[in-house]
């Protein structure tokens, strides 16, 4: 196996990881490093094609599950405002008629 898509295995199970630890810090961070893995398994002598697509598949996966999950991370800040929202409103009513 060519040591790009050793990389790539490498990155997928980083990327797990730090998603189950909601690291999102080193999401970013091993995101730019996905991409210049990608970029070099691109640039590199031809490799084996089936290998390519499996792994890069399964890192698609793990893509679509990131995804997934902050997706979800966003909605509930957005429903937490929400509720900061009305609450403050909910003060200044009281404080006007209080």
């Amino acid at each position: 196996m060519s040591h790009a898509l050793q990389r790539i295995d490498e990155t997928r199970e980083a990327l797990i990881g730090a998603l189950a630890e909601r690291n999102w810090e080193a999401i970013g961070e091993l995101d730019m490093g996905c991409r210049s893995v990608i970029d070099e398994v691109l640039n590199e002598a031809p490799v084996d094609e089936s290998a390519l697509r499996e792994k890069l598949e399964s890192l698609l996966a793990v893509y679509q599950q990131l995804l997934t999950v902050t997706t979800g991370e966003r909605q509930a800040i957005f429903e937490e405002m929400s509720q900061i929202n009305q609450a403050k409103n909910a003060s200044k009513v009281y404080h006007l008629f209080g």
